[in-house]
């Protein structure tokens, strides 16, 4: 196993000095699944929620989420995100939400991206709950990441 980054030689917990690390573009790609009863799901789709555009709503709460993630995560850097894209589509048994996060930097997006796909999800499920408290959070996770010194990963 490799060495933790977050965790100096004695064992406390630090934020990892990326002074000396080259500024280079870095992009991440995340998903996760809200599962929902079919009645649910129409109901998000339909525009029709008791809170208003379900997907609109939840797109706009990941892009926030995105921008706040240091603020969120202790040991994360803050950066100079310069793009977020949080997608909110139907999928079979609910609603699929993609975010991919991007910045020109010293360290990678992968807790931006993810940041902002959990915040969007929490939220379908905050606009969906009078209808349908049952509803599952699933399967959380990056797909790819890019730029930086351990250069490109895609999930296998």
């Amino acid at each position: 196993m490799s060495k933790l980054t977050h965790i100096d030689e004695t064992g406390r917990a630090h934020m990892v000095d990326v002074s000396d690390k080259a500024a280079t573009t870095r992009e991440a790609t995340a998903e996760g699944f809200v599962r929902m009863d079919g009645a649910t799901l129409a109901l998000a789709l339909s525009g029709d929620a008791k809170k208003g555009d379900v997907r609109a709503t939840a797109e706009i709460a990941g892009i926030m989420a995105a921008k706040k993630t240091s603020e969120l995560i202790p040991l994360c850097h803050p950066l100079a995100l310069s793009k977020v894209e949080v997608r909110v589509t139907p999928g079979e048994g609910g609603l699929c939400v993609t975010a991919r996060a991007k910045t020109t930097g010293q360290t990678g997006v992968e807790m931006e991206a993810l940041t902002a796909v959990s915040v969007a999800c929490l939220t379908v499920y905050d606009m969906l709950k009078a209808a349908d408290k049952g509803m599952t959070i699933e399967t959380v996770r990056l797909l790819t990441k890019s730029g930086g010194k351990s250069g490109d990963w895609v999930r296998p």
